[in-house]
């Protein structure tokens, strides 16, 4: 087939960048891609983070890539789409994830659909935002229904499109693991040295935001404290109420228990602090996927989350980590004692390791392809 691909890469950082570019990788081995990257993401006045470009020394990168789609020049969505339209492909990937590429998805879709007879396939991170709005889910509603056919990673996902595009073709697939941080330093027992971590380690990972239920995890942590020794590293960006959080710490007495890493990880340390930890928790509130749980998988590291979103079809319970009910502290505690007390280490990091084909590129890869070339 011969594909055009719309989305970010680096030099832009973050999950649905490297998503994009590892898709990329992938489905360039087996068909002809041209991939439309962005050259401008957010404004600055809409980034809450230090910088949306990647710093890293080991940045993820695939040769080939056109930066031309300007987030904030509309020109440069009219010129994407022209090119398109005369490339004679046969389908369009969009990523979907945030209603503020609304405009410029909705307008290089329906030119596409409307002057040339390429399909398009929204690839739908999320249908809908972690933190939406009446504008937000209109704007939604508004870009889907530009696309022919779509593919997601959650049952919940599934249900919301359905809502939007009730007879459209979609397909549920999982979200692959991320196996490309595999960076030689620093390693893990330098970070231990360095940050002076002892007994178990639990590892909070990826932007510090309220639906990830961070605050959860801190009010459980005190009954695991009471029975064992262990440090929560808390590692990635605080996007707002840092505060909040702190406070909460002190609040808890759990000043000497909590390790804050209050920055973007590049790629090369990515290792180092998932190698680190014994256990990833994500204690979500609301979820559609996680990068954050495909990451931990790559370096075969158990998880315990909650039970939202696809983190019940991706986690086996009580075999590659343990699922507990969302805000619920006491839950999120008895697992994690569980984790330790019986030992579940070894064997659930085995189980990973043999449940790594579902969660496979190629897997997404045979789904867009069967999307392609399914009915209209």
């Amino acid at each position: 087939m011969k594909i055009a691909l719309v989305g970010p890469t680096y030099p832009f950082r973050g999950g649905i960048s490297h998503y994009t570019t590892l898709l990329y990788r992938h489905l360039r081995r087996r068909h002809a891609v041209d991939f439309f990257a962005f050259s401008r993401q957010y404004p600055r006045w809409l980034f809450p983070g230090t910088t949306d470009r990647d710093t890293s020394g080991a940045a993820l990168r695939e040769p080939g890539s056109q930066p031309v789609l300007d987030s904030l020049n509309p020109l440069s969505w009219f010129k994407v789409a022209r090119m398109i339209a005369a490339g004679d492909y046969d389908v369009l990937i969009i990523p979907w994830w945030v209603a503020f590429w609304a405009p410029q998805f909705w307008t290089i879709a329906r030119w596409t659909r409307r002057f040339s007879g390429t399909r398009v396939l929204f690839l739908c991170h999320n249908v809908v935002a972690h933190e939406t709005s009446p504008l937000s889910a209109a704007l939604t509603r508004s870009v889907l229904r530009q696309g022919d056919c779509f593919l997601v990673h959650s049952g919940t996902d599934e249900q919301n499109l359905q809502a939007i595009r009730p007879q459209a073709p979609v397909r549920r697939c999982f979200h692959p693991t991320y196996d490309v941080f595999d960076a030689d330093m620093p390693q893990a027992d330098d970070l231990r040295r360095q940050l002076g971590l002892s007994g178990r380690v639990l590892l909070f990972f990826g932007f510090v935001r309220e639906y990830k239920g961070l605050k959860v995890l801190l009010q459980a942590l005190p009954e695991v404290a009471a029975k064992m020794d262990v440090t929560l590293l808390v590692v990635g960006e605080f996007w707002k109420d840092k505060q909040d959080y702190l406070d909460e710490i002190a609040r808890l007495g759990l000043s000497e228990r909590v390790m804050i890493i209050d920055r973007y990880i590049p790629n090369e340390e990515v290792n180092a602090y998932f190698s680190s930890a014994d256990l990833v928790v994500q204690p979500y509130l609301s979820a559609t996927g996680s990068g954050v749980v495909q990451t931990a998988f790559g370096f075969g590291k158990p998880v315990v989350a909650t039970r939202v979103g696809s983190l019940p079809e991706v986690i086996s319970d009580g075999q590659t980590g343990y699922l507990v009910p969302p805000a619920d502290p006491g839950a999120l505690a008895a697992a994690i004692l569980r984790f330790f007390e019986e030992e579940r280490g070894a064997a659930f990091s085995a189980q990973i390791l043999a449940e790594k084909e579902r969660f496979s590129w190629d897997h997404l890869v045979a789904a867009i392809e069967e999307l392609a070339r399914s009915e209209p």
